[in-house]
């Protein structure tokens, strides 16, 4: 009995998906390409958006077609390395915790605002972080 209780302890998150796995990857995802939408932004000079949506959690990234916008309405998909539209989704059960504003770099890389960005199920260490003063995320 104690060994099948330590293995239904052990083996039953990971069959029901509540490893932490999906979570860190998504997290980990979202990180990326908010460094590349920043690093985008300086390369183009030009405003590159990321904006949030909810079931299923989702980032898409956007860059401005006007040169010196403040947002990216009327923008277009920025291109990922894959040269496909840079669009993060999760899989799974995965959401953010609370849905987060739009994150809008200026064409220098600098954020409009700081944001603190977490995913559910992953402790608040592990929240994404986008400093106000320099746009660097981590």
């Amino acid at each position: 009995m104690v060994i099948i209780g330590i293995m239904a302890v052990v083996l039953l998150p990971k069959w029901s998906g509540g490893s932490g796995f999906d979570e860190r990857g998504f997290r980990d995802r979202v990180v990326t390409a908010l460094r590349y939408a920043q690093k985008s932004a300086i390369a183009a000079r030009r405003t590159v958006c990321a904006s949030f949506s909810a079931a299923p959690a989702t980032v898409t990234v956007s860059i401005s077609n006007v040169n010196g916008a403040a947002n990216c309405t009327g923008g277009s998909a920025l291109a990922g390395p894959d040269t496909r539209p840079l669009v993060v989704t999760a899989s799974g059960n995965v959401s953010f915790a609370a849905l987060p504003a739009d994150v809008v770099f200026d064409a220098a890389g600098r954020p409009a605002a700081g944001a603190v960005i977490s995913v559910s199920g992953l402790p608040a260490s592990l929240a994404i972080t986008v400093e106000a003063e320099t746009g660097y995320v981590h």
